[in-house]
């Protein structure tokens, strides 16, 4: 009679214990579906699009942010001279398109060129293509460039480098997200991974 007494407390212990570990499994995914996600970057909430501008794309033709209302657009501000920064984000930005999966025919990059004196269009498409087939180089007049960048607020100066006939340009690194209705959904910062990029897009194409 002892020996059945204490196998019932036992399984009665056990199963107290079960059913504890079950609901503590249960309340964690509980927690995990209903946490709210986390972007890699600055969320913004603007309601209107920052305005339109004109370019020329990388193939020596004249179009318009507006041209590409319905896609999800990533702007990237920066120049094929540049020595770091800019090739390190196009090529994080390179390994993001794949990871997109199906979606990846929903998502226009463009580099825009902060130095129009030497960026043609021929020299951005070698450029932006090398990271991506489907990524386009603009460029532009200087005023046309500046137009493009203000709404934005992109900055760029150009710097002089001591003892060397070349220059460098400072520039804003950030890569800028719209949505279809042209609106700045997202920016991130420098230094972010292709996979944060693609986990951040997907939750927001969702």
């Amino acid at each position: 009679m002892e020996i059945a007494s204490m196998s019932k407390k036992v399984k009665w212990i056990v199963g107290i214990l079960v059913v504890a570990v079950l609901l503590f499994i249960g309340a964690y995914f509980v927690g995990v579906l209903l946490r709210p996600y986390s972007y890699h970057g600055n969320v913004m909430q603007s309601t209107d699009p920052p305005g339109d501008f004109t370019l020329i794309d990388h193939n020596g033709n004249r179009m318009n942010l507006s041209d590409y209302e319905g896609k999800w657009v990533i702007l990237y501000y920066g120049y094929t001279f540049c020595p770091d920064v800019c090739p390190t984000t196009m090529m994080q930005l390179g390994r993001m398109m794949p990871l997109l999966g199906k979606k990846t025919k929903d998502v226009q990059v463009f580099m825009i060129s902060v130095d129009p004196e030497r960026d043609t269009p021929e020299r951005l498409k070698e450029y932006v293509t090398y990271f991506h087939p489907s990524f386009i180089g603009l460029t532009g007049t200087p005023e046309e460039v500046a137009d493009a960048a203000a709404p934005f607020g992109i900055y760029y100066k150009k710097q002089e480098v001591e003892g060397a006939s070349d220059y460098l340009m400072d520039h804003t690194a950030s890569v800028t997200v719209l949505d279809p209705q042209g609106r700045v959904r997202l920016i991130w910062p420098y230094g972010a991974t292709a996979e944060e990029m693609a986990e951040d897009l997907l939750h927001l194409m969702r």
